[in-house]
């Protein structure tokens, strides 16, 4: 059996704001089940959970209302460098798993691990190493034009909110993290989906330094649902990139099929005004933990209409562990966990016809749920905490050789 490792855990967030979050404690929470000694290193805000080693944290750069010291704050953090050399000159590390910990924490990180040779993984949440906005999204369609190293094209599109200003300080930050060791400096990538891997390698990263592990759910926190679902169901951000308006045209012409979403963000006014007249569709706003696990379990199945690059979205697994099949739009790692006809269906992004179809497929077979039963199987088999511990145990191993 594996000994225990020092595991540095190394995120923005010790709270749950987004996908990332989740995952970041989800894993440290795996981690030591399985013996191990988890270190998470984070800044320091007034929403985070408890923890021991909060004296470490540092202040990071406010995104809310930023001064110039934030900007600076924003590239380069004294204060993440300076408690970071701290907190490993006092604790003996195995290894350094990173998440999302620019912005706030900054690379100025990676030279302390260097400094102090601890090997250095990096779960790629977002598409951060390829787009200085992280999303690879331009106007409402996917974009690659920096081509991992052209950050310059986001300043020329104005890619940060139209602003640009906004968009010069993501071109500077993107160029002063690679300097200091965005690529160089992390031993191991893991991308979350084969599409995210591709591109990497597209942008140039050693194909040697990318494996790729999805993400996973805890599935004994979901029960598997027989009784016959009553509605669809799409959770997560309320985004136009998330492909809302398709999913609100679809249903307005379906009104015998109900639709619930939860979720709230920027487009959720938008929204909310797009299906003003569609009493089929019911906005039930930001949902969490058990509230939101037994939602999903009343559906007949969970939708992901995106037409932005996602890529490997907890969502689907989710619905896949409370035995509900999902429909997702062909983008990103979609396709590569829903197994078209058998747990699901994959349908041309923005192709309301299509997706239509699809939803009256499933709602006129929801009495059996055979696709939920076979996603379920499906989640428990590839998805799992154990597997997933595996998975990433064995890549610490890998560099610990």
């Amino acid at each position: 059996m594996n000994s225990g490792l020092n595991v540095l855990n190394v995120s923005q967030n010790y709270f749950v704001r987004g996908g990332s979050d989740r995952y970041f404690l989800t894993l440290g929470d795996l981690l030591a089940e399985k013996g191990n000694l988890v270190v998470p290193f984070c800044a320091r805000s007034e929403h985070d959970l408890p923890s021991d080693w909060a004296r470490f944290f540092p202040v990071g750069a406010n995104f809310e209302s930023p001064s110039v010291i934030d900007v600076v704050r924003y590239h380069y953090s004294t204060a993440a460098k300076k408690n970071l050399a701290e907190l490993v000159a006092g604790q003996r590390f195995d290894i350094a798993h990173l998440h999302i910990y620019y912005g706030k924490l900054t690379s100025s990180i990676l030279g302390v691990l260097r400094d102090a040779r601890i090997p250095t993984v990096q779960t790629v949440h977002d598409y951060k190493l390829i787009c200085p906005v992280y999303t690879c999204n331009r106007d409402g369609n996917p974009c690659e034009a920096c081509h991992g190293k052209e950050y310059w094209r986001a300043l020329i599109y104005r890619c940060n909110r139209g602003s640009l200003l906004r968009s010069a300080v993501s071109m500077s930050e993107s160029y002063v993290s690679r300097w200091l060791g965005s690529v160089a400096g992390i031993d191991r990538f893991v991308a979350v989906s084969r599409f995210f891997a591709g591109k990497m390698k597209e942008s140039g990263i050693d194909p040697l330094k990318i494996v790729v592990v999805p993400n996973f759910v805890d599935v004994k926190r979901f029960e598997p649902r027989r009784e016959q679902g009553r509605y669809f169901i799409y959770f997560g951000r309320i985004e136009r990139s998330k492909g809302i308006p398709t999913l609100i045209e679809a249903f307005a012409r379906m009104p015998e099929v109900p639709l619930v979403v939860a979720g709230e963000g920027e487009f959720l006014q938008h929204a909310r005004a797009l299906a003003a007249d569609s009493s089929n569709i019911e906005f039930v706003g930001f949902k969490r933990g058990k509230e939101l696990y037994d939602l999903v379990g009343g559906a007949v199945a969970s939708i992901l209409p995106s037409e932005a690059y996602e890529n490997c979205p907890v969502s689907i697994l989710e619905s896949f562990a409370a035995a509900r099949p999902a429909i997702g739009a062909r983008i990103g790692g979609i396709p590569e966990l829903i197994e078209h006809g058998e747990d699901g269906f994959v349908f041309e992004r923005g192709n309301v016809d299509e997706l239509c179809a699809y939803v009256k497929t499933i709602w006129s077979q929801r009495a059996s749920n055979g696709m939920g039963k076979a996603a379920r199987s499906k989640v428990e088999q590839q998805f799992s905490a154990e597997v997933h511990y595996r998975r990433i145990r064995s890549i610490y191993d890998s560099l610990l050789c």
